[in-house]
């Protein structure tokens, strides 16, 4: 079915035997599942197996609130499917999230309580019931849930939690799966990543092409897929284009335009709900100075470091000082390195590469509304969610020691 051979074997049948590997060594199994076609395609292989052996896996389905009403069709026609080998988990709760289309509301709240009037649509109806989720708190991040929630899962378990992600859709993407070090992985298997001691992801569509995936669904026309890429196509999006995400995130956010022309309902409602919207739909594929990308220009008469502080006195008091306490840091690391004055400007080269300092990084950052100063070096801090859960277990382990004693 596709190209790329192993022992002349296709990546459909390596993908099959990896899945197969899990089932045999892993006392646990779940399943992170979006909707989108690279997640669905595993899914079906791993229900696929799990319908062979008889037996049930885990389905986690974190919902962001904001969703094509196609996906989420998708996902419950999903459901509907496998229901017999599922253990669901569709997760609707408060998560903190990213808005990169505006300084006013940098990040905003998927199924905040307190704006259940706008929300974007209903919960559906097979949410799950967040009482159950004891690590559950409210306005935690999302990148804490998918890490906290495997191993609540794991239970203390050995546990493969299946990620549908491919190595060739970003760089991103191809370092979380290659880029490891021995000992991180799970039998040496390089498809896997150890998350923490009993917890793994797989990935076992890693090296699948985006050719692969429509392939598949092309020869397994019984199988269900999400109809918003055919709407994608009708729309004239290219394949290697075709993505699903929350919409409002630092990458995510060049496909808000889509939205408009898919479904408008929805649309609409994207834009009653996040601050923002209208405007990054139509600015975001721009680049200079309208938002950060590639080669920016200062104005006449400034200097990168008086075109910052413009920049910085535009901003809504909370973003600004944020923003400067983060630019605070990073002048302060370069200071310790013998950087006792920032330049205005460095070579492009070595700014590219986060080499040397300068004021013109400062003001990509802003202009790209970079909110973690990532251009910088620097990254997004965990909130107490996890110290939270960790103090739980252990007191759970501790109960558990003086009842037995």
């Amino acid at each position: 079915m596709a190209t790329k051979l192993y022992n002349n074997k296709s990546v459909l049948q390596a993908s099959q035997e990896r899945i197969s590997k899990v089932f045999d060594n892993f006392e646990k199994i779940y399943i992170s599942f979006s909707g989108g076609k690279d997640s669905s395609v595993m899914t079906h292989l791993v229900l696929a197996e799990a319908r062979k052996r008889n037996v049930k896996v885990g389905l986690l389905i974190i919902d962001l609130e904001a969703q094509y009403n196609d996906t989420i069709k998708h996902i419950e026609e999903m459901v509907d499917t496998y229901k017999d080998n599922i253990d669901l988990h569709w997760f609707c709760g408060e998560l903190l999230l990213r808005n990169a289309v505006s300084n006013y509301q940098p990040r905003w709240i998927a199924w905040d309580e307190e704006k259940k009037d706008i929300w974007v649509r209903p919960k559906p109806k097979y949410a799950s019931d967040l009482s159950q989720y004891d690590f559950y708190v409210p306005k935690m991040e999302f990148e804490e849930l998918m890490v906290i929630f495997g191993e609540w899962y794991s239970q203390g378990k050995t546990t493969a939690a299946f990620i549908g992600i491919r190595a060739d859709e970003s760089l991103h993407r191809y370092r979380a799966i290659v880029s490891r070090k021995e000992g991180l992985m799970f039998n040496d298997w390089k498809w896997t990543t150890k998350v923490s001691a009993k917890l793994f992801n797989v990935y076992p569509i890693y090296d699948w092409k985006t050719e692969d995936i429509w392939v598949f669904h092309g020869k397994n026309r019984n199988l269900i897929h999400n109809k918003v890429y055919d709407k994608m196509m009708m729309a004239g999006v290219k394949i290697s284009q075709q993505r699903l995400c929350q919409p409002y995130g630092d990458d995510q956010r060049r496909g808000l335009w889509l939205y408009h022309i898919l479904e408008p309902e929805t649309w609409y409602k994207l834009i009653v709900r996040v601050n923002g919207v209208n405007s990054g739909s139509l600015y975001v594929q721009e680049n200079g100075n309208i938002s950060g990308y590639h080669k920016i220009n200062k104005p006449d008469g400034h200097t990168w470091q008086s075109f910052c502080n413009l920049l910085l006195a535009t901003m809504p008091g909370k973003t600004q000082r944020h923003y400067k306490e983060r630019f605070k840091k990073f002048i302060k690391g370069w200071q310790d390195r013998g950087y006792l004055v920032i330049p205005d400007e460095a070579p492009e080269d070595l700014e590219s590469k986060c080499w040397v300092p300068s004021w013109r990084r400062m003001c990509k950052v802003i202009l790209r509304n970079d909110y973690w100063c990532k251009g910088l070096g620097q990254t997004q801090p965990l909130s107490d969610a996890y110290g939270k859960f960790k103090a739980l277990k252990q007191l759970k382990k501790n109960e558990n020691y003086i009842a037995q004693s």
